[in-house]
């Protein structure tokens, strides 16, 4: 007798399939990000009832079109950065930048995305790099990706291209130096060998300035860059100002 766990994985497994074939007949440039993405970078494994699309802002009008020609619900939930597909109690985040608006999708992402075999399909996955730029802005009560980011770090850091995800970051370099001391913390045996040391020091050395410069005239809280909810009180009664976000 099938169970109520397996039918569920069953029509997981059918509605990825279909979103697959849909998502190639579509013409659209696209790649996996979320759980497959992590599962394609360190072999963990969690079930989902979503799929994850990155792509450029340019091409989510044609998924939408596609699939809506194909009987599905979709939604354009945030005309910044996020369009949802649906499907009974399935669906597809269709996103093509971030909720602060720091990681726009562009064409270097699908450079340096990864080719997979995923579910029989050829397709690129996100590279480990902006897998962890993503993820790095994700520090909510609700959703926090710290133990994702330090598991794809651990399976793949030693083939980083650490100047490039630096590069990415400068802007928030703060968030990345807080990163790489929870992954030494978590990994007090490995950190040596994956994180490059040249990185470490120079992050540290931006800190250390930090005290020498003046501090800034106006009152600012860049707490909603990694946290849209719990720092609303910060801008809204306490008198701080919130940053711009730049796209690098």
């Amino acid at each position: 007798m099938t169970t109520l766990r397996e039918q569920e994985n069953q029509e997981a497994v059918d509605f990825y399939r279909e979103a697959l074939q849909l998502l190639q007949e579509s013409g659209a440039r696209y790649m996996l990000g979320g759980a497959f993405a992590i599962f394609h970078h360190t072999g963990i494994f969690r079930n989902t009832k979503d799929l994850d699309v990155f792509c450029l802002a340019s091409e989510y009008p044609k998924i939408l079109k596609y699939f809506a020609s194909k009987g599905f619900r979709t939604e354009l939930t945030d005309i910044r950065w996020l369009a949802k597909i649906f499907k009974d109690d399935y669906y597809i985040d269709i996103l093509f930048d971030t909720p602060n608006s720091a990681c726009r999708v562009d064409e270097e992402w699908l450079q340096r995305a990864h080719d997979a075999d995923f579910m029989g399909y050829k397709v690129k996955m996100l590279s480990p790099e902006e897998l962890v730029w993503c993820k790095i802005y994700v520090q909510n009560r609700e959703r926090f990706d710290g133990a994702d980011i330090n598991h794809v770090i651990l399976k793949q850091g030693k083939n980083f291209d650490w100047k490039r995800l630096a590069r990415k970051m400068d802007l928030h370099w703060h968030l990345l130096l807080s990163q790489l001391l929870s992954f030494q913390f978590v990994y007090p045996s490995e950190f040596h060998s994956i994180i490059p040391k040249w990185l470490f020091d120079e992050l540290l050395a931006k800190a250390a300035d930090q005290y020498v410069l003046p501090a800034p005239l106006e009152k600012v809280c860049r707490g909603p860059v990694i946290d849209q909810t719990q720092y609303e009180i910060d801008i809204r009664e306490w008198g701080y100002k919130t940053c711009t976000i730049k796209t690098i």
